[in-house]
């Protein structure tokens, strides 16, 4: 029987604002991981209530409630490793000999996802305040074993 799988909730660049669209689509996540630019540590708690959470600090996070979120963070799902950190250019390891199935990041608000040397590479956009004319936008990642399905969820606002 194969395994259950693992659903994620995906979120970046909230920059103090978690739409109520983005709620509803973490909703019946398992776990979230946020990808940096929090905002505001209010952000924080309301995604605890949604599900276990695992937060990085962005360029944008500061004070003493920033200062104790790392820049970078191992999480494990199921039986893989990913690797969250906020910009994707301070990547200074090989994500696939380091045994990661998948790096996510935030940062430049554009969502993004890509497939490098077997390694996800998955910016999941941004949540909070639009910006230009971007989307609005989170992802969201099933987690079976050793694959992962991911997609882009654009949010209605």
């Amino acid at each position: 029987m194969p395994a259950r799988a693992i659903l994620v909730g995906i979120i970046s660049d909230t920059h103090g604002l978690l739409r109520p669209e983005a709620v509803a689509a973490l909703r019946g996540t398992d776990v979230i991981v946020h990808a940096g630019d929090v905002g505001n540590a209010d952000i924080i708690e309301q995604l605890r209530r949604i599900a276990p959470l695992f937060v990085v600090r962005g360029n944008i996070d500061q004070g003493n409630w920033a200062a104790r979120l790392p820049i970078r963070e191992v999480v494990s799902i199921g039986e893989l490793k990913f690797l969250l950190l906020h910009q994707v250019a301070e990547l200074a390891l090989d994500p696939q000999a380091e045994g990661y199935a998948a790096v996510v990041y935030g940062h430049s608000h554009v969502p993004s996802m890509e497939t490098r040397d077997n390694v996800l590479f998955l910016n999941p956009g941004s949540a909070g305040p639009q910006r230009f004319q971007l989307p609005v936008t989170i992802a969201r990642a099933r987690v079976r074993g050793r694959r992962i399905d991911a997609e882009i969820v654009h949010l209605p606002v």
